[in-house]
């Protein structure tokens, strides 16, 4: 796919290769390219130029990737800019962290050309979708009435934070991260964070994930799809995120969850069979015989 709206996206990586051989990719596709060599002149440039993606490595002499992310989520000018983090490593520790601090994505290296330009596209759509999504709601979500959510949803009644929720229960299915919900609703992803969690003891990526889960649990109970397609409907880009948080919430894989509710449903079913049986037996058989 080329690009002929010529889109600016800034590569923050201390390896000069690396750096330039993205960099090429990149304008091969119809991109404007900015490259910073390390994370001072990243943040710099980002503040110069208002890329609307940003690449960045996470380990870099003298600032790291998670600083930079951290300083343009404070500047209001940059807050809102979609961040793909690149990676030698993908523990669960890094990525939580990353995406507490308000990452989009994770590319661990070496990538693939295809990897690339395929997360920069998701990011660059979703980032147009949350556009028009704000122009055409956040005015009619300022104005409504506050209301109480139904006894079925996960999310706490706070009139303060309805929007914020309603995003989530809208958009649950695409993906959407911290930065994706604080577009959305007006407000940078530091203060956003700040916001709910002093409102409800939860961050914002934590609701995302419970109302997954929340999503998750019937399609694993009631249908016969597979994990790959539960992830993929949930917005998850890969199963093994999904299985990982899953696991983290549950205590089980969701492969053993499945198996432990239908040997449930299965021992139910077996009681209500015998309930039934044992009625009809008493039917044909006088009580004092």
């Amino acid at each position: 796919m080329r690009y002929e709206s010529s889109k600016k996206i800034l590569v923050i990586e201390d390896d000069a290769v690396t750096r330039n051989l993205f960099l090429e990719v990149l304008e091969a596709q119809g991109f404007d390219t900015i490259g910073a060599e390390d994370g001072v002149a990243g943040i710099q440039k980002a503040q110069q130029h208002l890329p609307d993606l940003v690449i960045c490595d996470i380990q870099m002499p003298d600032m790291d990737g998670y600083t930079v992310l951290a300083r343009l989520r404070q500047d209001p000018h940059t807050a809102i800019i979609p961040f793909i983090f690149l990676t030698g490593s993908n523990t669960q520790t890094d990525v939580r962290k990353g995406m507490e601090l308000g990452a989009d994505d994770y590319l661990t290296k070496p990538s693939s050309i295809e990897d690339l330009l395929r997360a920069i596209t998701v990011r660059l759509e979703k980032q147009a979708f949350l556009r028009y999504w704000y122009a055409t709601n956040s005015h009619q979500a300022a104005q409504s009435p506050p209301s109480s959510f139904n006894s079925e949803s996960i999310f706490p009644s706070v009139p303060q934070l309805k929007a914020v929720f309603d995003f989530i229960e809208a958009n649950y299915r695409q993906g959407i991260t911290l930065s994706d919900v604080a577009l959305a609703v007006g407000y940078s992803p530091a203060y956003l964070t700040n916001r709910v969690a002093k409102q409800t003891g939860e961050t914002v990526n934590a609701w995302i994930v419970k109302r997954r889960m929340a999503a998750a649990r019937p399609l694993l109970r009631d249908t016969n799809q597979t994990i790959d397609q539960i992830a993929i409907a949930l917005g998850y880009q890969n199963t093994c995120h999904f299985s990982r948080q899953f696991r983290q919430h549950h205590g089980l894989s969701p492969k053993t969850w499945r198996k432990q509710q239908q040997l449930f449903q299965s021992s139910k079913n077996a009681k209500l069979q015998l309930i039934k049986n044992h009625g009809a037996l008493e039917k044909l058989v006088p009580l004092g015989c």
